[in-house]
């Protein structure tokens, strides 16, 4: 037990040849090497565990080798190579700037450069971490990094490459490390499981490889972890168990139960879910990771972006032949919504299944429109006809009645007006601006008659305000107009809404025959006439105190008692 190693350190590459997923930097360096091009500093950068601190320890090695291989490769059989394999070489200097990032360190760095090599050609100096050094020990080392004696050789690794001064990158030849593929990663461990003895599941490495997110460190860390936990024989199902991974299996009973729309079923697995444990917000960003590879799936030419085993790839080709592009849009459309108003959401539980039961309804709505008849919409989950008449109702002003209003000549004429528009549908279809008119027209959906054959105040309100709903998403200050109108009745097919100025009325009108169609559908008549009076532009003046006074007496005559009794004067 006193001898264990981790795998992460025990099957290190120690050659070019054995550095797994980054053949091309490799053959680069490699042929840098052989042809002695080599620059006096280089920074490579990457996510962490993709072998960047492994590439310039071998990169170390291999310059310093007193007879390479015809490959390239150090001999490992030289004093070099045995003092580097031994930990005891002086011509490798390494310095973790994660915890020495002073002035001082990069001094003492800088003294070490004036010692020529004992033993080999090259003094290499590996500084991981850069990015955390301060800026003054940045600023100290830049003289050294640009010119420093020729035997010397800076190899620059980090994690963030944009933390770095532009004159650091300046000064040095970059190398880019990529995230390792599942792939590659897969391969590596069923070699280290032969290496160890250990039996193993294709299935259960591919878990391994996509928790490890594209870094073999942390791939071997798990891995480790799952062989300590199995006992030498590695099972798909204890490796979700041990790394608490939501079995890929939940993923494609939910979508197949989307698809026939059998909601039941997909909130039971959803409470199934819940109750072993993960978290609702992982359900979700794991069902839209799926939904993205069922996508990928969908053309031979994507299906490449798909990182995983060719077993699991199979079993998304063959449901990706049920889900049409439509659906598979829409439904990420969805999860990625409800992703982002999860933290917000007060039930979240109850978010995520709303979206789920959206979601089942769109399997029956995804067909691409043929344009001959209305877009096909998402049917609604809960009747809301009766919630929005309760509060359509609620907000008919104090002072109006209900039933049917005899026409009242009087109160249109007390509103002051300049121009008078009466818009009905018969005299205004071949004056509108037909792009106008498409660009606020509402959704179609089946209109629900609420009236009773005859015109009532209540009922056009609440038909104004249904067609105001009903408009686009982008017409929200059109919107927000049309709940706060105030109409009035002035005949038994006929009201009167009142416009506050020439650019709000001309907005009315592309919308009257619309409108009218509406409200005649909601009241139960055939036809509306609907009158949009504008504003007198001195009706808004201000009034003088003894004007507002005079008003007030004519509206409140006890005003005028009140004044005479007690001798009042204004």
């Amino acid at each position: 037990m006193d001898n264990y190693i981790v795998s992460a350190r025990k099957y290190r590459p120690m050659t070019f040849d054995s550095v797994v997923g980054q053949s091309a930097l490799t053959q680069t360096l490699m042929k840098s090497i052989q042809t002695g091009h080599l620059a006096h500093a280089y920074l490579f950068c990457g996510p962490r565990g993709v072998g960047k601190t492994t590439c310039a320890r071998i990169f170390a090695k291999t310059i310093n080798c007193l007879s390479p291989l015809p490959s390239g490769e150090a001999c490992g059989e030289c004093e070099s190579c045995k003092a580097f394999a031994e930990q005891r070489s002086f011509n490798i200097y390494e310095l973790d700037a994660a915890s020495n990032n002073g002035v001082e360190e990069i001094k003492n760095l800088i003294e070490q450069t004036r010692i020529p090599p004992q033993v080999g050609r090259y003094k290499v100096f590996i500084i991981d971490e850069v990015h955390m050094l301060s800026n003054a020990a940045f600023n100290a080392f830049l003289k050294t990094l640009e010119e420093p004696p020729q035997y010397v050789i800076f190899i620059l690794a980090t994690t963030e490459k944009h933390k770095l001064l532009p004159t650091i990158l300046s000064r040095c030849q970059i190398y880019d490390f990529n995230r390792m593929s599942v792939s590659d990663m897969v391969a590596h461990l069923r070699h280290v499981a032969e290496q160890e003895g250990i039996t193993v599941e294709p299935q259960a490495l591919t878990v391994i490889a996509e928790k490890a997110d594209g870094g073999m460190r942390d791939a071997l860390s798990i891995f480790d972890q799952v062989a300590a936990f199995c006992g030498g024989n590695i099972t798909y199902k204890q490796t979700i168990e041990n790394l608490n991974v939501l079995d890929a299996e939940y993923y494609f009973r939910v979508v197949d139960f989307l698809l026939d729309r059998k909601i039941p079923d997909v909130l039971a697995t959803f409470n199934d879910i819940v109750n072993r444990g993960f978290e609702a917000s992982h359900f979700i960003a794991g069902l839209n990771s799926h939904l993205r590879g069922l996508l990928m799936c969908r053309d031979e030419k994507t299906v490449k972006l798909l990182d995983t085993d060719e077993q699991v790839r199979q079993r998304y080709y063959q449901q990706s032949k049920r889900c049409k592009p439509q659906f598979l849009y829409a439904a990420i459309r969805r999860l990625t919504d409800c992703d982002i108003n999860y933290k917000m959401s007060q039930n979240k539980r109850l978010l995520v299944e709303i979206t789920l039961i959206e979601i089942a309804q769109l399997a029956d709505d995804d067909a691409p429109s043929s344009g001959r008849g209305p877009k096909k919409i998402l049917k609604p989950i809960f009747s809301t006809l009766a919630a929005k008449q309760m509060v359509a109702a609620a907000s008919v002003p104090a002072g109006r009645h209900t039933h049917q209003q005899p026409a009242q000549p009087s109160q249109a004429q007390s509103r002051p007006v300049m121009n008078v528009a009466s818009v009905s549908i018969s005299d205004i279809k071949g004056q509108m601006d037909r792009k106008a008119v498409a660009d606020t027209k509402p959704a179609e959906e089946p209109v629900a008659c609420i009236g009773n054959g005859q015109l009532d105040l209540r009922t056009l309100i609440i038909a104004i305000k249904q067609f105001a709903e009903r408009l686009p998403a982008d017409k929200v200050a059109l919107k927000m107009r049309l709940n706060q109108l105030d109409p009035c009745i002035t005949g038994e097919k006929s009201a009167e809404i009142v416009a506050e100025n020439p650019a709000v009325a001309e907005q009315y009108r592309q919308l009257m025959p619309s409108l009218c169609n509406y409200i005649a559908k909601v009241v139960g008549i055939d036809s509306i006439r609907l009158d949009i009076v504008i504003p007198e532009a001195n009706s808004t003046r201000l009034l003088t105190k003894s004007q507002l006074y005079g008003k007030l007496k004519e509206k409140y005559p006890v005003l005028l008692n009140l004044e005479q009794e007690l001798k009042l004067h204004l």
